[in-house]
């Protein structure tokens, strides 16, 4: 069977495309043969090959980490719109810091953190964005005392546990469950990065949430109870959904 075959007969939907993306990253015929039996074998192509296209980037990833997906392009599209001359900005739950690096492309002075539980993502992060302070550890706990972001832009985990075992084996046997895992209803670490806020958010700051379209009302409802203003923007093409809460701002319509 050819490549293309061997990867149609493993399920990959893209099997034209990824047959394309190995044979140019192998460097020879047997590094080509080690890296699609790991694809066959259930490990997401941006792992096995080593990076992940992001917002026009290439950015490092390695086994194990989450994966950067498309869909969180909107997360950053909407980070960098609000994030002034010279903001410091942290991306929170990080992962291998595809939001932080696309502020840096179009924000380069912004002061940049980044936050993960994952020291391996974390890792990658520090090669992503290499300009930007690395914290690893939960939410805000690993960050230094008395800072204030003007924008916090976070990816943290939506899908609800009994859901992760209907999700693609890729990611469920692939990623740190951590990444995925957003607690019973899929808002669990929303709430608690709400809840955990306190001063991290400066005066007129916006905090910035992926979620899913049917769990916005919940998230919007974490960040209301937080003292924010909310408003939600759905992107259709992206199939992506941001709930942005603003310090001592007002409610908006959704976008």
């Amino acid at each position: 069977m050819d490549l293309v075959a061997r990867l149609r007969a493993a399920g990959c939907v893209y099997a034209e495309n990824e047959a394309a993306v190995l044979t140019a990253e192998a460097s020879d015929s047997g590094h080509l043969e080690q890296m699609l039996a790991r694809r066959i074998g259930g490990e997401p192509l941006e792992q096995v090959v080593g990076w992940a296209k992001f917002a026009g980037l290439r950015l490092a990833v390695t086994p194990g980490v989450f994966v950067p997906r498309r869909r969180t392009e909107a997360l950053a599209r909407e980070a960098v719109a609000v994030t002034p001359p010279a903001g410091r900005v942290l991306d929170l739950c990080c992962g291998v810091g595809a939001v932080a690096a696309a502020i840096r492309t179009s924000r380069p002075d912004a002061d940049l953190h980044l936050s993960d539980i994952d020291p391996f993502a974390v890792d990658c992060a520090r090669h992503n964005v290499p300009s930007a302070a690395a914290h690893t550890g939960d939410l805000f706990d690993p960050l230094p005392r008395g800072l204030q972001f003007d924008v916090i832009a976070a990816n943290a985990p939506y899908v609800p546990t009994d859901h992760i075992a209907q999700m693609p084996p890729e990611a469920r046997h692939h990623e740190l469950r951590a990444a995925l895992d957003g607690g019973p209803d899929g808002v669990q670490v929303h709430r608690r990065i709400a809840a955990g806020l306190g001063s991290w958010l400066a005066p007129g700051g916006h905090l910035l949430i992926e979620t899913a379209e049917h769990l916005a009302p919940l998230t919007a409802a974490a960040l209301h109870r937080a003292g924010l203003a909310t408003r939600t923007i759905h992107d259709e093409a992206l199939g992506a959904t941001v709930v942005t809460g603003i310090s001592g701002g007002e409610a908006e319509e959704n976008a």
